[in-house]
Protein backbone atom coordinates (compact mmCIF):
# COMPACT_ATOMS: atom_id res chain seq x y z
CA UNK A 1 0.00 0.00 0.00
CA UNK A 2 2.98 2.52 1.02
CA UNK A 3 4.47 1.68 -2.53
CA UNK A 4 1.30 2.40 -4.59
CA UNK A 5 0.13 5.52 -2.17
CA UNK A 6 4.27 6.69 -3.24
CA UNK A 7 3.39 6.23 -7.26
CA UNK A 8 0.88 7.97 -7.05
CA UNK A 9 2.08 10.78 -5.80
CA UNK A 10 5.02 10.32 -8.02
CA UNK A 11 2.59 10.23 -10.88
CA UNK A 12 0.66 13.44 -9.46
CA UNK A 13 3.80 15.60 -9.27
CA UNK A 14 4.65 14.77 -12.80
CA UNK A 15 0.97 16.02 -13.97
CA UNK A 16 1.61 19.07 -11.82
CA UNK A 17 4.85 19.82 -13.08
CA UNK A 18 3.92 19.46 -16.70
CA UNK A 19 0.91 21.81 -15.95
CA UNK A 20 3.33 24.51 -14.29
CA UNK A 21 3.93 24.65 -10.33
CA UNK A 22 1.49 25.19 -7.68
CA UNK A 23 2.63 28.54 -5.29
CA UNK A 24 2.41 27.81 -1.77
CA UNK A 25 2.86 31.36 0.39
CA UNK A 26 4.78 30.30 3.69
CA UNK A 27 5.62 32.97 6.46
CA UNK A 28 7.81 32.59 8.88
CA UNK A 29 10.61 33.53 11.84
CA UNK A 30 14.38 34.42 9.72
CA UNK A 31 16.00 31.86 12.15
CA UNK A 32 17.95 29.05 12.23
CA UNK A 33 14.83 27.52 11.97
CA UNK A 34 13.65 28.27 8.86
CA UNK A 35 17.01 25.91 7.28
CA UNK A 36 14.33 23.63 5.79
CA UNK A 37 13.17 25.79 3.81
CA UNK A 38 16.42 27.17 2.23
CA UNK A 39 17.50 23.75 2.04
CA UNK A 40 14.05 22.14 0.22
CA UNK A 41 14.11 25.52 -2.20
CA UNK A 42 17.93 24.74 -2.92
CA UNK A 43 18.03 21.38 -3.59
CA UNK A 44 14.96 21.20 -5.61
CA UNK A 45 12.23 19.03 -3.21
CA UNK A 46 9.52 21.64 -3.51
CA UNK A 47 9.81 21.65 -6.97
CA UNK A 48 10.03 18.10 -7.73
CA UNK A 49 6.57 17.90 -6.04
CA UNK A 50 5.60 20.32 -8.34
CA UNK A 51 6.05 23.30 -5.89
CA UNK A 52 6.88 27.07 -6.04
CA UNK A 53 7.53 28.31 -2.60
CA UNK A 54 6.65 31.79 -1.74
CA UNK A 55 8.94 32.18 1.51
CA UNK A 56 8.21 35.43 3.48
CA UNK A 57 9.81 36.36 7.03
CA UNK A 58 7.88 38.44 9.79
CA UNK A 59 8.89 41.15 11.97
CA UNK A 60 7.08 39.70 15.10
CA UNK A 61 4.13 37.43 15.71
CA UNK A 62 1.36 39.59 16.21
CA UNK A 63 2.12 40.98 12.20
CA UNK A 64 2.47 37.35 11.29
CA UNK A 65 -1.31 36.45 12.76
CA UNK A 66 -2.89 39.38 11.13
CA UNK A 67 -1.14 38.48 7.87
CA UNK A 68 -2.61 34.85 7.99
CA UNK A 69 -6.13 36.42 8.94
CA UNK A 70 -5.86 38.61 6.36
CA UNK A 71 -4.74 35.96 3.16
CA UNK A 72 -1.71 37.22 2.71
CA UNK A 73 -0.04 33.72 3.55
CA UNK A 74 -1.08 29.99 2.83
CA UNK A 75 0.92 28.52 5.76
CA UNK A 76 2.47 29.88 8.71
CA UNK A 77 5.68 28.17 10.57
CA UNK A 78 5.83 29.49 14.15
CA UNK A 79 5.19 28.65 18.14
CA UNK A 80 1.88 26.67 17.75
CA UNK A 81 0.39 28.67 20.70
CA UNK A 82 -0.16 31.64 18.42
CA UNK A 83 -2.66 29.34 16.42
CA UNK A 84 -4.45 28.02 19.79
CA UNK A 85 -4.68 32.20 19.94
CA UNK A 86 -5.94 33.15 17.12
CA UNK A 87 -8.56 30.14 17.02
CA UNK A 88 -9.86 31.22 20.60
CA UNK A 89 -10.16 35.05 18.84
CA UNK A 90 -12.67 32.57 16.32
CA UNK A 91 -10.43 33.01 13.31
CA UNK A 92 -11.02 29.42 12.16
CA UNK A 93 -6.97 28.40 12.22
CA UNK A 94 -6.25 24.82 12.53
CA UNK A 95 -2.67 22.99 13.30
CA UNK A 96 -1.24 20.71 10.42
CA UNK A 97 2.39 19.65 11.91
CA UNK A 98 4.57 19.51 14.75
CA UNK A 99 8.06 20.98 14.64
CA UNK A 100 10.03 21.18 17.26
CA UNK A 101 10.23 22.28 21.29
CA UNK A 102 11.72 25.65 20.60
CA UNK A 103 14.99 25.13 21.22
CA UNK A 104 14.31 28.51 23.89
CA UNK A 105 16.95 29.49 26.42
CA UNK A 106 16.40 32.15 29.49
CA UNK A 107 19.30 34.68 28.51
CA UNK A 108 19.99 37.38 30.72
CA UNK A 109 22.74 40.27 30.73
CA UNK A 110 26.21 39.38 32.05
CA UNK A 111 25.66 41.25 35.54
CA UNK A 112 22.29 38.95 36.50
CA UNK A 113 23.51 35.53 38.38
CA UNK A 114 19.88 34.67 39.11
CA UNK A 115 15.66 34.84 38.27
CA UNK A 116 15.68 36.96 41.88
CA UNK A 117 18.30 39.58 40.12
CA UNK A 118 15.32 40.67 37.97
CA UNK A 119 13.54 41.93 40.46
CA UNK A 120 12.40 45.78 39.44
CA UNK A 121 13.90 44.85 35.44
CA UNK A 122 12.44 44.10 32.08
CA UNK A 123 11.63 41.57 30.29
CA UNK A 124 11.80 41.91 26.63
CA UNK A 125 9.81 39.60 24.51
CA UNK A 126 8.11 39.33 20.65
CA UNK A 127 4.41 39.97 21.51
CA UNK A 128 3.55 40.34 24.70
CA UNK A 129 0.62 37.46 25.01
CA UNK A 130 1.04 34.22 23.46
CA UNK A 131 4.24 31.52 23.29
CA UNK A 132 7.59 31.76 24.90
CA UNK A 133 6.50 35.26 26.26
CA UNK A 134 3.96 32.88 28.42
CA UNK A 135 7.01 30.78 29.09
CA UNK A 136 8.69 33.22 30.52
CA UNK A 137 6.04 34.64 32.85
CA UNK A 138 5.86 31.14 34.13
CA UNK A 139 9.59 30.75 34.76
CA UNK A 140 9.50 33.96 36.40
CA UNK A 141 6.38 33.03 38.67
CA UNK A 142 7.85 30.26 39.60
CA UNK A 143 11.36 32.06 41.01
CA UNK A 144 8.37 34.44 43.47
CA UNK A 145 8.05 37.15 40.35
CA UNK A 146 4.67 38.92 39.40
CA UNK A 147 4.32 40.37 36.26
CA UNK A 148 3.67 44.18 36.46
CA UNK A 149 4.75 44.19 40.56
CA UNK A 150 8.16 42.92 40.22
CA UNK A 151 9.13 43.69 36.43
CA UNK A 152 7.94 44.85 33.40
CA UNK A 153 7.53 43.41 29.96
CA UNK A 154 8.54 45.32 26.91
CA UNK A 155 7.79 43.93 23.05
CA UNK A 156 10.22 44.21 20.81
CA UNK A 157 9.64 41.61 18.10
CA UNK A 158 11.22 38.52 16.63
CA UNK A 159 14.61 37.11 18.11
CA UNK A 160 16.87 39.09 15.97
CA UNK A 161 15.12 42.43 17.67
CA UNK A 162 15.28 40.64 20.91
CA UNK A 163 19.03 40.20 21.15
CA UNK A 164 19.72 43.59 19.01
CA UNK A 165 17.86 45.29 21.66
CA UNK A 166 19.58 43.59 25.03
CA UNK A 167 23.04 44.20 23.22
CA UNK A 168 22.18 48.31 22.68
CA UNK A 169 20.40 48.55 25.72
CA UNK A 170 21.34 46.65 29.46
CA UNK A 171 17.92 47.89 30.89
CA UNK A 172 16.60 44.68 29.03
CA UNK A 173 18.03 42.63 31.30
CA UNK A 174 16.04 39.32 30.16
CA UNK A 175 14.65 37.60 27.06
CA UNK A 176 13.55 34.12 25.52
CA UNK A 177 16.31 33.84 22.82
CA UNK A 178 16.65 30.31 19.96
CA UNK A 179 19.26 29.68 17.74
CA UNK A 180 21.18 31.43 16.09
CA UNK A 181 20.76 34.05 18.63
CA UNK A 182 21.33 31.94 21.86
CA UNK A 183 25.26 31.59 20.52
CA UNK A 184 25.63 35.47 19.53
CA UNK A 185 24.20 36.18 23.19
CA UNK A 186 26.85 33.82 24.73
CA UNK A 187 29.48 35.16 22.12
CA UNK A 188 28.53 39.08 23.64
CA UNK A 189 28.93 38.28 27.75
CA UNK A 190 25.03 37.46 28.24
CA UNK A 191 24.55 34.22 29.41
CA UNK A 192 21.66 31.26 30.03
CA UNK A 193 19.80 30.78 32.91
CA UNK A 194 18.27 27.44 31.58
CA UNK A 195 16.45 25.76 28.99
CA UNK A 196 12.78 26.17 29.01
CA UNK A 197 12.28 22.49 28.40
CA UNK A 198 14.21 21.44 30.85
CA UNK A 199 12.19 23.75 33.40
CA UNK A 200 8.72 23.89 32.18
CA UNK A 201 8.63 20.25 30.49
CA UNK A 202 7.61 19.57 27.40
CA UNK A 203 6.33 22.56 24.75
CA UNK A 204 4.94 21.91 21.18
CA UNK A 205 6.53 25.10 20.23
CA UNK A 206 6.95 25.15 16.32
CA UNK A 207 4.57 23.89 13.87
CA UNK A 208 2.71 24.60 10.50
CA UNK A 209 -0.93 26.04 10.73
CA UNK A 210 -3.43 27.73 8.31
CA UNK A 211 -6.74 29.44 8.06
CA UNK A 212 -8.98 25.57 8.20
CA UNK A 213 -11.16 27.47 4.86
CA UNK A 214 -8.05 27.13 2.68
CA UNK A 215 -6.94 23.98 4.15
CA UNK A 216 -10.14 22.14 3.26
CA UNK A 217 -10.51 23.86 -0.45
CA UNK A 218 -6.65 23.15 -1.00
CA UNK A 219 -5.92 19.62 1.00
CA UNK A 220 -4.00 17.96 -1.94
CA UNK A 221 -1.87 20.33 -2.22
CA UNK A 222 -1.53 20.92 1.37
CA UNK A 223 -0.34 17.51 1.63
CA UNK A 224 2.14 17.96 -0.92
CA UNK A 225 3.60 20.51 0.83
CA UNK A 226 3.82 19.11 3.98
CA UNK A 227 5.71 15.95 2.21
CA UNK A 228 8.20 17.79 0.90
CA UNK A 229 9.08 19.83 3.85
CA UNK A 230 9.52 16.71 5.53
CA UNK A 231 11.71 15.58 2.84
CA UNK A 232 13.20 18.64 3.35
CA UNK A 233 13.62 17.62 6.88
CA UNK A 234 15.07 14.72 6.61
CA UNK A 235 17.77 16.00 4.12
CA UNK A 236 18.59 18.83 6.80
CA UNK A 237 18.83 16.15 9.12
CA UNK A 238 20.70 13.75 7.45
CA UNK A 239 24.85 13.85 8.91
CA UNK A 240 25.92 13.76 5.38
CA UNK A 241 24.96 17.67 4.18
CA UNK A 242 26.33 18.96 7.44
CA UNK A 243 28.34 20.57 5.54
CA UNK A 244 25.92 22.29 3.15
CA UNK A 245 23.50 23.15 5.89
CA UNK A 246 25.83 25.03 7.92
CA UNK A 247 26.72 26.99 4.24
CA UNK A 248 23.19 27.63 4.28
CA UNK A 249 22.97 29.30 7.71
CA UNK A 250 26.28 31.05 6.65
CA UNK A 251 24.42 32.49 3.56
CA UNK A 252 20.64 33.40 4.80
CA UNK A 253 21.56 34.66 9.05
CA UNK A 254 24.59 36.06 7.26
CA UNK A 255 26.83 33.97 10.69
CA UNK A 256 29.80 33.17 10.68
CA UNK A 257 30.93 29.74 10.42
CA UNK A 258 31.66 29.04 13.99
CA UNK A 259 28.13 30.36 15.10
CA UNK A 260 26.56 28.21 12.21
CA UNK A 261 28.54 25.23 12.89
CA UNK A 262 26.92 25.47 16.67
CA UNK A 263 23.41 26.19 15.65
CA UNK A 264 23.61 23.49 13.57
CA UNK A 265 24.82 20.81 15.93
CA UNK A 266 21.36 21.52 17.81
CA UNK A 267 19.34 21.70 15.14
CA UNK A 268 20.37 18.04 14.31
CA UNK A 269 20.59 16.73 17.85
CA UNK A 270 17.86 14.10 18.04
CA UNK A 271 16.42 15.35 21.82
CA UNK A 272 17.17 19.49 21.49
CA UNK A 273 16.70 20.35 18.04
CA UNK A 274 14.07 19.47 15.15
CA UNK A 275 11.66 16.78 16.10
CA UNK A 276 12.14 13.78 13.39
CA UNK A 277 9.41 14.09 10.52
CA UNK A 278 7.85 17.71 12.19
CA UNK A 279 5.99 14.95 14.52
CA UNK A 280 2.91 16.65 16.86
CA UNK A 281 3.81 16.25 20.56
CA UNK A 282 0.83 15.97 21.86
CA UNK A 283 1.93 16.25 25.85
CA UNK A 284 3.92 18.92 24.88
CA UNK A 285 0.57 20.43 23.38
CA UNK A 286 -1.23 19.73 26.47
CA UNK A 287 1.02 21.68 29.03
CA UNK A 288 1.23 24.97 25.97
CA UNK A 289 -2.91 24.65 26.88
CA UNK A 290 -1.84 24.45 30.92
CA UNK A 291 0.29 27.60 30.46
CA UNK A 292 -1.48 29.73 28.57
CA UNK A 293 -4.62 29.36 30.92
CA UNK A 294 -2.95 29.74 33.74
CA UNK A 295 -0.43 32.64 32.51
CA UNK A 296 -2.84 34.31 30.81
CA UNK A 297 -6.33 33.23 32.17
CA UNK A 298 -7.23 31.83 28.68
CA UNK A 299 -9.02 28.58 29.55
CA UNK A 300 -10.90 26.97 27.38
CA UNK A 301 -13.64 25.17 27.26
CA UNK A 302 -12.52 23.37 23.58
CA UNK A 303 -10.70 20.22 23.67
CA UNK A 304 -7.02 19.94 22.42
CA UNK A 305 -8.07 18.05 19.45
CA UNK A 306 -10.26 20.66 18.07
CA UNK A 307 -7.27 22.84 16.98
CA UNK A 308 -5.88 19.94 15.10
CA UNK A 309 -6.01 18.53 11.63
CA UNK A 310 -3.42 15.93 11.71
CA UNK A 311 -4.82 13.95 8.70
CA UNK A 312 -2.91 15.96 6.17
CA UNK A 313 0.14 15.19 7.74
CA UNK A 314 -0.59 11.56 8.18
CA UNK A 315 -1.39 11.16 4.18
CA UNK A 316 1.74 13.14 3.33
CA UNK A 317 3.76 10.90 5.60
CA UNK A 318 2.46 7.95 3.87
CA UNK A 319 3.94 9.18 0.68
CA UNK A 320 7.40 9.03 2.01
CA UNK A 321 9.82 6.03 2.63
CA UNK A 322 10.79 5.19 6.02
Amino acid sequence: MRALLAAAAAAFCSVALAAGPDTVRVNTFPNAKALPFHAGIEQGIFAKRGLALELSFTENSTAQREGLAAGRFDVVHAAVDNAVAMADANKDVVIVTGGDNGMNEFFVQAGISSFSDLRGRTLIVDAPNTAYAIQAKKILRKHGLAEGVDYKVVPVGRGELRLKAMAGNKDYAAAILNLPFTIQAEQLGMKSLGNTVDMLGPYQANGAFAIRAWVEANGALLERYIAAYVESLRWVRRPGNRAACVAILMDKLKIPRDVAERSYAVLADPVRGFTPDARFDREGFRNLLALRAEIEGKGSARSAESYLDLGYYGRALATLPR
